[in-house]
């Protein structure tokens, strides 16, 4: 045995050999190891940081880099397809592609009738605005938009969402050119939010709206959606103007005297009827047409009905005239009065939001199986133009529908065309077919609704979520009873908020764990994840995986100096710590509170006779603690490595101790 000296391990005498006394401590030479300098970051300048952090905040896809090097010209052409994607596609349109999109576009069409005059009435508006709203704007994204299967129109969720928020203030009934103002107005703000997103790069800001979210939150509107439907279904007169579910059956039940058995028969042979072929496209997918056509055909059967046997006068409440003709002008409605102001811009933000992640995520779905990109950003501007423009054209607010892409999918669209096939049918129905539906019964038109929402309740999801994470499925659940207990924005914002103090809580509380070595090796793993991993004696390994920052350096500060304490109270002389290492490798940012952290750490293990060292520390992170170290040096070349490794191998010495 060879004394070594050094800081922990007493004395040699000239490098003579002697027998070790009972009170003298004996280490064992380690072999000589390569110990690696931990490199620093190369000098940049701050306004090349700056610049390198807002292009991967605001263009992580980075769509400029393919008009590098190209000439001026080719770049005015590839900036023009850029801005309008129709110019991808058009000039290599060929009559076979048309013949595809053509049969898409019929088949939507026969969908998106029945669903925009449906949708209409389910945000207060009259029936024909639901199909001025599958007309304008589908034309808008067929030059703007870049996904090939997005089918545009009026959706559920937004359109429950409008009428709710808007009603509160003003009655549809009572003052329905103020509410159609209203409407249109917040269609605006809902645009102005969406190309704002896109143009300005935030497209990041629905990402808050997480999985969990949607999956709870889509689930509980759906319900909602269809007990309001119930007012239709059973032919009740007065119904509430409450969403959530204690008023809704309870005034169910309330006006058990105004039901309607002709009008409850009905709903129930067609909800059947529409569930029965919902089932059938879904367990055999060539079918799929039976479901898209379902719709337009239960139209034209109850319509037909009520007019031969004049249902109307036993209790079946129809839609009434529709007055022929294309999109009137709106933009001499749009209402900016102070007293409504804040309301529609409120209107317009949530609906915006959510008819926008809706659209993008329908887009992403159907882009990933046909192996093509849609550009998100592309998205936003292209769905928040269509709207702005549809606000003027006397539409609500639209989006990319996901049963509607369903069947344009399905039917083997090709590009955007079948939305320019859609909206002609629709136009050609507006021009010329609107007589036609005075007779179509408002219960066929709730049974519709209820049919096409029930495939947001995802129950296979919301169980994939409670097996994969149980703080998500608590999202997911508050996000579900939010909507149906209170109201469908309140119960947004309840799992929004609780998403967010989620992030929050892994960013003030981040991941701090003990490491050990697993024996024969030189790698070092978390303990409680590697059970054959080993604590090393007169070593606390630590690492954090996370940024340090001003948010969680008190909790790290506390949980380091517990474990330092634990450790130094075992008692044990033969494991008694003597190193703290800090692994920073998957430490990617600090600040200056972070800094002031690891100051502290290491004044305050010196004070107990330690010696702290930092393992890899990241290119930021080094730069940092560069800079510290130019004003007082706190951090020595010997107090960083590049491994956890090599670190105990050039500080064994000091530490692997023992006593007979």
């Amino acid at each position: 045995m060879v004394g070594m000296s050094g800081a922990y391990g007493g004395h040699s005498n000239g490098g003579e050999s002697r027998a070790p006394n009972k009170e003298a401590v004996v280490v064992r030479a380690p072999k000589e190891a390569v110990v690696h300098k931990v490199a620093a970051q190369p000098a940049q300048s701050t306004a090349s940081k700056m610049k390198g952090k807002v292009k991967e905040t605001f263009f992580p896809d980075d769509p400029f880099r393919s008009f590098k090097g190209q000439p001026l010209r080719a770049q005015w052409v590839m900036a023009a397809r850029y801005l309008f994607p129709v110019l991808e596609w058009l000039p290599g349109y060929s009559l076979s592609l048309f013949k595809s999109d053509l049969v898409a576009g019929l088949t939507i069409a026969s969908l998106a009738i029945p669903q925009g005059i449906s949708y209409a009435k389910l945000a207060n508006l009259p029936p024909i605005i639901g199909l001025y709203s599958s007309f304008v704007p589908p034309l808008v994204y067929a030059v703007l938009g870049s996904s090939r299967d997005l089918a545009v129109g009026p959706v559920s969720i937004a359109s429950l969402i409008m009428g709710s928020m808007l009603r509160q203030a003003v009655s549809p009934s009572a003052e329905p050119m103020l509410f159609l103002q209203l409407a249109f107005t917040s269609t605006f703000f809902a645009g102005l939010v969406q190309a704002s997103l896109g143009i300005l790069r935030l497209g990041f800001i629905i990402d808050f709206l997480s999985k969990a979210t949607l999956v709870g939150f889509m689930a509980g509107a759906a319900i909602i959606v269809s007990l309001q439907q119930l007012k239709a279904l059973l032919g009740i007169v007065h119904f509430t103007t409450q969403m959530g579910i204690v008023p809704v059956m309870a005034s169910v039940f309330q006006h058990t005297n105004e039901w309607s058995w002709q009008t409850i028969l009905m709903g129930a042979c067609f909800l059947v009827l529409l569930l029965t072929a919902r089932h059938v496209s879904i367990r055999w997918p060539r079918f799929f047409w039976i479901s898209a056509c379902a719709p337009l055909a239960s139209v034209i059967v109850s319509t037909l009905l009520v007019f031969l046997f004049k249902a109307q006068n036993h209790g079946i409440s129809i839609i009434g005239s529709l007055k022929c003709g294309l999109n009137r002008p709106s933009w001499d409605k749009l209402l900016f009065d102070p007293t409504y102001l804040g309301l529609t811009m409120k209107t317009g933000l949530v609906t915006g939001i959510i008819s926008l992640t809706e659209g993008v995520a329908v887009g992403r779905t159907f882009a990933s199986l046909k192996d093509y990109q849609v550009d998100g950003n592309k998205e936003m501007m292209a769905i928040g133009l269509m709207n702005i423009v549809g606000s003027c054209t006397s539409c609500y607010v639209t989006t990319g529908a996901f049963s509607r892409s369903a069947v344009n999918h399905n039917a083997g669209c090709k590009t955007a065309m079948s939305n320019v096939v859609m909206a002609l049918t629709v136009m050609v129905t507006l021009l010329f077919l609107m007589p036609l539906f005075v007779y179509t019964p408002n219960v066929v038109l709730g049974a519709i609704i209820i049919a096409a929402v029930i495939g947001l309740i995802d129950l296979p999801a919301a169980y994939n979520i409670w097996k994969m994470d149980k703080m998500d499925f608590l999202v997911c659940l508050c996000a579900f009873a939010g909507v149906i207990f209170i109201s469908v924005q309140e119960g947004l914002a309840i799992a929004v908020g609780i998403s967010i103090f989620r992030v929050l809580m892994q960013i003030t509380r981040p991941r701090m764990m003990i490491q050990g070595n697993i024996k024969g090796t030189d790698i070092y793993r978390n303990l409680h994840q590697y059970k054959e991993a080993q604590r090393v004696p007169g070593f606390l390994i630590l690492t954090v995986e996370a940024p340090i920052n001003f948010a969680n350096t008190n909790y790290l500060n506390e949980r380091t100096k517990r474990w330092i304490e634990d450790e130094s109270s075992s008692g044990n002389k033969q494991t008694e710590l003597r190193v703290v290492i800090l692994d920073l490798s998957a430490v990617p940012a600090i600040d200056t509170s972070g800094i002031a952290f690891l100051i502290d750490l290491k004044k305050s293990t010196e004070k107990h006779g330690l010696e702290l060292v930092l393992v890899n520390p990241t290119g930021e992170v080094m730069e940092k603690i560069q800079r510290a170290n130019d004003a007082h040096d706190h951090f020595r070349p010997d107090c960083l490595y590049l491994t956890t490794g090599e670190a105990i191998a050039s500080l064994s010495g000091f530490a692997k101790m023992a006593t007979p």
